[in-house]
């Protein structure tokens, strides 16, 4: 099936960075009917994004996930999240990326299908990584809470933790072994600390649109780059660059010039105007090296500028 609203059904959601795509906030409580309603049924809490947008972040840290020998942090490629809005009359809508084990795959497709909710991509976004992991995009439309048991339901079949986390002192001020100034600077925005990842969200300067209807960053459309570190300066570096046709090569030339490997290149919508290409990456190096081959390509997209 195919979403589209009339924009005056929906409102425009902020950017915001892939630090909060990994809900690396603290939750924020449901305030609207709906938004408990769904918290209930999918087992945890989410976190209330500006203008209506109500986002569960699903990391598997059940996994321990290994690539080029460094363990990857949750935070830097194992995040599932749900992002749901509500347009009225008691209806929502909903996207999320799950991540999955190859043999969690088709069973959490069945029933994800089985429950009407679209399967819009399924793919890798690293190489080598082990265990092997899969991305799969979905998209939903209808009741809310019926929408969120349909996902619990299907992420029942996987691993993936579906209750909250330990709770921690939200005094407490978490620290990062990366000179996060200097890649502010570097890259022209800022980035933010969670999970012991480092973490960027830039936006497009345009607002893309999906089956019709304005595709805010809240809901997957800003290019992520994290930064996680490994000592000495070096970093563990993986994301997506969000891009049109036109800026899908230049932006790969950059990056391999730079000695970030390219290790995915897809769609994650069916219906999105212009028609946008993810391109994941990898690389292991000194952080600000890696930060400045990633400015060089970040100068070949349309991005919104600090």
């Amino acid at each position: 099936m195919t979403f589209r609203f009339e924009e005056t059904k929906m409102k425009t959601m902020i950017a915001f960075g892939l630090a909060g795509l990994l809900a690396l906030g603290a939750p924020a409580q449901a305030a609207e009917p709906w938004e408990q309603a769904v918290a209930a049924a999918i087992g945890k809490s989410g976190t209330e994004m500006p203008d209506g947008v109500y986002r569960i972040g699903l990391p598997r840290s059940d996994l321990k996930v290994t690539l080029d020998g460094v363990t990857l942090k949750p935070a830097l490629a194992l995040g599932s999240w749900l992002a749901f809005v509500g347009h009225g009359q008691g209806q929502a809508m909903v996207m999320g990326d799950l991540v999955l084990t190859d043999t969690e795959v088709s069973p959490v497709m069945a029933k994800l299908v089985a429950g009407g909710i679209e399967i819009t991509a399924l793919h890798n976004h690293l190489l080598r990584n082990n265990p092997h992991t899969m991305y799969m995009h979905i998209a939903g439309h209808g009741d809310p809470a019926q929408l969120a048991k349909t996902l619990h339901d299907a992420l029942a079949l996987s691993g993936t933790p579906l209750t909250a986390p330990a709770a921690v002192n939200p005094a407490a001020s978490e620290t990062i072994d990366l000179d996060t100034a200097a890649l502010d600077r570097i890259l022209g925005h800022k980035g933010k600390i969670g999970g012991g990842v480092y973490a960027f969200g830039i936006p497009r300067s345009e607002t893309p649109r999906d089956g019709g209807m304005a595709l805010p960053p809240a809901m997957g459309a800003a290019i992520a780059i994290n930064f996680q570190p490994t000592g000495g300066g070096k970093a563990a570096i993986t994301g997506d660059f969000v891009l049109t046709a036109a800026e899908v090569n230049p932006v790969l030339k950059r990056l391999r010039e730079n000695g970030i490997e390219v290790t995915a290149l897809h769609n994650h919508m069916l219906d999105d105007a212009p028609r946008l290409f993810f391109m994941h990456f990898w690389a292991n190096d000194d952080a600000q090296k890696l930060a400045h081959g990633l400015a060089e390509a970040l100068g070949h997209v349309t991005i919104s500028r600090q």
